[in-house]
């Protein structure tokens, strides 16, 4: 009887959650909490970090597109044999035969996601701007009062990605790392590359981005962190990037009224784990061994 009870409170939550009113509603209050804040706030000031936040951002979009390729680290594997002298070309030749090369090009991928997501915008808002990580979703916050709206969200995606699960294209996309069906230490340490790098990417826009815009923007710095978000995604498949135009905006939502970041890392990370998953066992299945 308490089940069933229970029941329709559930469905009324669900509700009050996807409610139309409920986002407008939560919009107004970033826009309300926004507008209090400005009358204490230097206006100056405020234009001053804005400009900051936002020349700091392109320099790490730039710095990602660009630095994140294997073949950037081909290339610095050249220029430092140049530099230190070291003749035959060993380096390369060591490189190229290895054999974790692929995974060491992603151990370079997620080192220019998290120096430029995570940690470049964090020494920008601890040294230059002088202001506490908190301020910026570097927090549980009140992740626990919205954890429904995060489940809501993940859960259509979810569903979506095992649908979709047995196209061939995204058995053939996922996971990045080819190997990672080679053995448990393949497959771990990828899984690990990548949550880091989920940390980063929602710390960048769901954090210093949308918090480092909201005084001044209110909630439209939730559409301004949802453009580059969008152009991040467009070497994936066509479905997740139009999906990350609505995920955009509904994680930028959730992230200010939380005042957190760690809610959409874990409907990215559930998400993205899932859909390694699915694509392991439609492909080559998962390794039977821990070491190749």
């Amino acid at each position: 009887m308490e089940s069933t009870a229970r029941m329709p409170r559930m469905i009324s939550k669900i509700w009050q959650v996807l409610n139309p009113k409920q986002i407008v509603t939560a919009i107004d209050a970033i826009d309300s909490e926004a507008k209090a804040e400005r009358l204490l706030l230097n206006d100056d000031h405020e234009r001053k970090r804005v400009w900051l936040v936002i020349m700091v951002a392109c320099l790490c979009l730039l710095m990602v597109h660009y630095l994140k390729y294997s073949s950037v680290l081909v290339d610095t594997i050249k220029i430092a044999e140049a530099w230190f002298g070291i003749e035959n070309r060993q380096w390369s030749r060591a490189f190229r035969y290895y054999q974790y090369r692929e995974l060491l090009g992603y151990v370079w991928w997620g080192f220019w996601n998290v120096l430029c997501f995570l940690i470049i915008p964090m020494l920008t808002i601890k040294l230059v701007l002088k202001q506490s990580l908190k301020n910026y979703g570097w927090q549980l916050g009140s992740v626990k009062e919205h954890w429904l709206g995060y489940v809501l969200l993940a859960s259509p995606i979810m569903f979506f990605a095992f649908l979709v699960s047995f196209r061939e294209d995204f058995a053939n996309h996922y996971p990045f790392y080819k190997l990672a069906h080679k053995s448990w230490l393949d497959l771990l340490l990828w899984e690990c590359i990548y949550i880091a790098q989920f940390i980063a990417v929602e710390f960048f826009f769901r954090g210093f981005l949308v918090n480092g815009l909201r005084i001044p923007f209110g909630s439209l710095s939730i559409a301004v962190m949802c453009l580059p978000y969008l152009m991040l995604h467009f070497p994936k498949l066509w479905l997740e990037s139009f999906g990350a135009i609505s995920f955009g905006v509904f994680l930028g939502i959730l992230a200010l009224r939380s005042k957190s970041i760690w809610g959409g890392v874990g409907v990215h990370v559930s998400i993205a784990l899932m859909m390694d998953c699915m694509a392991m066992m439609q492909t080559k299945g998962f390794p039977e061994q821990f070491v190749r």
